[in-house]
């Protein structure tokens, strides 16, 4: 609290509005605080009845209550040594155990001289090797301990009951110095963050704009720099003026959730007071953002997970305003095609005419960038790829204009499919690319693999119904071993002679 207060009390042009209410909010506790040290020891229990959380020096008399009780070994060995020297035994000792207490314990063989009625010693226990006595002195002692023991725990409560009403008074305050606490911990912990990953401050406006220029993944970043697998590519987002819809395209595995996410972020951390993963931040004030990125069901109600990506899309397109930040990844994926296409283009439409808000939209339909000749305010945008050796690159940079294939077979080639489902993945494609998707996908059936080694064996069946080819047979007449090299060459050039047509 002082040292903050006097920290800002230095500064030039006065502290900011906020640190100077946290400073205020901090309140002045040293009384309490001065309290709480001198009362409380270093090492503290788990439990307040376990005693000994009261530091020495505190409280005059728990500290002789204490001595008594913590002297008692002293006191005990000073009894033994006399204990000794009146009986002349060496080996008696002074014992403790919870059923007996403190008693005098000698070998039974040299337990005799203290038997008698008339002595100090009176008798307590005898084993089979061992004979135990106490004393009237012993007996007070022990008296005194437990009772010092007792009394300096009971002690203890009491004053730990009245700290603890103390602390009860202050409740009000204590919880606002908590609070100013807390969001000075956010603010060092932001400022912090923003001075180590080089992040800027947004500019927030009246008006309906965003730009983000060179803008980052804050926890992508984060975790490509824990990893080391290079630096994160940063993009920008312009939904300013005649582009407030992005239509994004580009494969899987692109960056394209990446990218609606970020700016989501971007827009959470600048009206939040904090600084943005970017070059510079121009945004108009968002009143809600709105989010369907992800696949998930819900058993639970019965929903599934296209049931729930719809309910999800009902909830945007009926409440998005004009002001407000929409990210939506792949709409109308977990249905049939032509459903999926339908409702992704009318849902562009609707947000394009009636929602009116800035949007950033990512779908493999590429058939929706032909909407970019219909709706003036939408802008196409792709992820670039570069193919290389027959394979891809992915470069994580967002371009304008559509991307021309999804490039679904290479992805599934890095994930690891078998080659010949690749290789059949692609001959099916080319299929379908080639002409109409109807009768592609008719003769696709009867081609299926299963009827493709049907009719392999057919055709085995069918040749060896007609008998043997000319060159199987002059190929069956000849007998290698009665061949000389020039005979055998000979024979060589007649069999390739017969495949001639």
């Amino acid at each position: 609290g002082p040292g903050l207060r006097a920290l800002l009390a230095r500064a030039k042009l006065g502290p900011p509005p906020l640190l100077q209410e946290v400073a205020e909010g901090l309140g002045h506790h040293a009384e309490l605080v001065d309290r709480l040290g001198r009362a409380l020891g270093p090492d503290l229990p788990l439990l307040a009845r376990d005693g000994g959380f009261v530091a020495p020096g505190y409280h005059a008399a728990l500290d002789e209550l204490r001595t008594l009780a913590g002297e008692s070994k002293r006191l005990i060995a000073g009894l033994q040594t006399r204990y000794v020297a009146d009986t002349g035994i060496d080996s008696l000792k002074v014992k403790h155990n919870n059923v007996l207490g403190y008693f005098i314990e000698v070998a039974a063989k040299r337990a005799d001289p203290m038997m008698g009625k008339d002595g100090p010693y009176i008798h307590r226990q005898t084993m089979a090797n061992a004979v135990r006595f106490t004393t009237v002195e012993l007996s007070e002692l022990e008296d005194k301990v437990r009772g010092a023991a007792d009394k300096a725990l009971a002690l203890e409560m009491e004053l730990f009951k009245d700290l603890c009403g103390e602390i009860l008074t202050r409740a009000a305050e204590i919880a606002e110095a908590a609070a100013a606490l807390a969001t000075l911990d956010v603010l060092a912990s932001l400022g912090e963050l923003a001075a180590d990953q080089r992040y800027t401050r947004p500019e927030i406006t009246t008006g309906t704009e965003f730009v983000v220029e060179d803008g980052r993944h804050p926890v992508v970043e984060a975790a490509l720099g824990r990893t080391g697998d290079g630096p994160f590519v940063a993009n920008g987002c312009d939904l300013s003026g005649g582009n407030r819809l992005w239509l994004l395209t580009g494969p899987n595995m692109a960056g394209k959730s990446t990218f609606l996410r970020q700016n989501a972020l971007i827009a959470v951390m600048a009206q939040m007071g904090s600084f943005v993963p970017a070059a510079k931040a121009r945004i108009g004030a968002v009143d809600r953002l709105f989010s369907r990125v992800g696949a998930a069901d819900d058993l639970a109600r019965g929903r599934s997970t296209f049931m729930v990506e719809m309910v999800e899309t009902a909830a945007i397109l009926n409440q998005a305003t004009e002001r407000s930040l929409v990210i939506l990844d792949e709409i109308g994926r977990g249905t049939a095609t032509f459903d999926g296409l339908s409702i992704a283009w009318a849902t562009v439409e609707h947000i394009h005419d009636v929602n009116r808000c800035r949007a950033l939209f990512a779908t493999h339909y590429h058939e929706l960038t032909l909407l970019a000749g219909k709706l003036p305010e939408l802008s196409c945008h792709s992820m670039r790829v570069k193919e290389w050796q027959g394979s891809i690159v992915f470069l994580h940079e967002v371009a304008t204009g559509a991307a021309d294939r999804s490039y679904g077979i290479h992805v599934a080639k890095l994930a690891g499919l078998p080659a010949a489902v690749l290789h059949r993945a692609e001959d099916v494609l080319e299929r379908l690319e080639k002409g109409d998707q109807g009768g592609a996908v008719a003769s696709l059936a009867e081609d299926l693999p299963l009827f493709a080694v049907a009719l392999k064996k057919a055709e085995k069946k069918e040749a060896a119904a007609q008998g043997p080819s000319p060159v199987e047979a002059a190929l069956k007449a000849v007998n290698p071993d009665d061949l000389t090299p020039k005979q055998a060459l000979e024979e060589l050039y007649k069999l390739r002679e017969l495949l001639r047509p």
